[in-house]
């Protein structure tokens, strides 16, 4: 090899080394990249698994707990998953007053409620309780179904607030900083009709919620 090849052939080699070690370079923090971020989804997928099942296992004590409530006053309704009030709450026809015959078990029926929640510890547990009031449809396809809808609202409504203020006006706290309790009305609608005069009453829906628990 001349003089002249060995000039043109050294710088040559060094410039292909230099891009060979680039590229390798560039590989190599790709891969690391890569790999890191591989490796943070996973502790992130690990993190969060460990959330759902602290959340599953409070929500299984939750569960029990209210499994245990009075029989007399509360039923768990397997088909549409919620907690019903049992008391015989028959209001007379468009009234929001609460039978007097009633007041009495709903009373004990509020303190059970009350006792059983407040057995439940944790602070990262809440509740939704929604007093569902309701009214009775006319007989179907009878048009007052339709042009009474509004008005049937409104009384249900009044029917929830009616048993909420019973409750605050006979002493039953629930732990303020667990419980959100709401009144509503759903009128002629809602799930698990009877279709005829029973429902009248109004239904007690108990939801459990688990706040953000961090993994350990």
């Amino acid at each position: 090899m001349n003089k002249e090849n060995r000039d043109f052939f050294w710088p040559s080699y060094v410039d292909l080394m230099t891009v060979l070690f680039l590229i390798m370079l560039v590989l190599f923090v790709l891969s690391f990249k890569m790999f890191t971020d591989k490796d943070s989804e996973n502790r992130r997928n690990i993190a969060r698994l460990q959330v759902e099942v602290q959340e599953k296992r409070k929500l299984d004590e939750i569960k029990a707990a209210l499994s245990r409530l009075d029989g007399r006053y509360f039923q768990y309704n397997e088909k549409y998953k919620r907690h019903e009030l049992l008391v015989d709450v028959l209001f007379p026809q468009s009234s929001a007053v609460i039978p007097q015959r009633s007041l009495a078990p709903l009373r004990r029926a509020g303190e059970e409620l009350s006792r059983v929640i407040s057995s439940i510890k944790g602070a990262d547990v809440k509740y939704l309780i929604v007093i569902d009031g309701r009214a009775a449809s006319f007989p179907k396809g009878d048009p007052r179904n339709i042009s009474q809808r509004e008005f049937a609202l409104e009384l249900s409504y009044k029917r929830a607030l009616a048993l909420l203020r019973f409750w605050r006006d006979a002493g039953i706290k629930f732990p303020e900083n667990q419980i959100e309790l709401i009144a509503s009305g759903s009128g002629f609608e809602g799930a698990g009709r009877s279709g005829d005069v029973r429902d009248r009453r109004f239904v007690i829906q108990i939801l459990p919620k688990v706040g953000t628990l961090q993994a350990k």
